[in-house]
């Protein structure tokens, strides 16, 4: 296991490391596997990108991405022009049914809002607007309303969870209450985490995922 100082170099290494990054102006701080990222950006792409980069390292147990973005004069613009920007994006994206994804746009920060039937669905609407010109943060209020059964959205979980063979399917637990499902159990790391959650929400027919899972190093 890591101590605070060897996890906290493996993260910096790892953002110095992410092309899609720039992080000279991003501090990391590192407390029994959770890691907090501070400083600025000049983007939200950038700010995703450091939370992904940071997801990679083993041993890390929590993220607390506390980034700022700060635009440069040349990426910023009206809230207006950003509106119909993300309106044009939702528009061309295929994984987004037309006409479901309504958007609010207030000093740079966008809100989508709507209802879905899939959670992939709802990905799609963010990455959609995720590289806009302007963003500064983005707030998913997508609501999901799927059309299937309690039992079936459980068969569905744990037939997934089986097919995959990065984990062990037999400690992750799955409780299913309406469309709310809870995953309870030890994973060995992020990319187990992920993809057991992942999992989850790709059954179809579940508006939310309570994750109550644990990961272990």
């Amino acid at each position: 296991m890591r101590t605070n100082t060897q996890l906290q170099k493996a993260v910096l290494a790892e953002l110095e490391w992410e092309p899609r990054l720039d992080a000279s102006q991003v501090g990391v701080a590192t407390v029994d596997g959770v890691v907090t990222l501070t400083g600025s950006v000049s983007s939200y792409a950038e700010k995703i990108a450091a939370e992904r980069a940071v997801k990679r390292i083993a041993g890390v147990k929590g993220i607390a991405n506390d980034l700022e973005v700060h635009l440069p004069g040349s990426s910023q613009c009206e809230d207006t022009e950003l509106a119909q920007a993300a309106l044009r994006a939702l528009k061309w994206d295929v994984m987004v049914p037309p006409d479901t994804v309504t958007v609010r746009v207030s000093h740079g920060w966008l809100t989508l809002e709507g209802t879905l039937e899939q959670e992939y669905q709802r990905n799609a609407a963010e990455r959609a607007v995720r590289h806009l010109r302007g963003l500064r943060g983005c707030d998913d209020n997508i609501e999901l309303k799927p059309r299937v059964t309690e039992t079936q959205v459980k068969q569905r979980i744990q037939a997934a969870l089986k097919r995959r063979a990065e984990f062990d399917a037999n400690q992750v637990k799955v409780a299913v209450a309406g469309s709310r499902v809870t995953l309870k159990g030890v994973v060995h790391s992020w990319r187990e985490h992920d993809d057991a959650v992942h999992a989850a929400w790709d059954a179809g027919g579940v508006s939310a995922v309570e994750d109550d899972l644990t990961i272990t190093v």
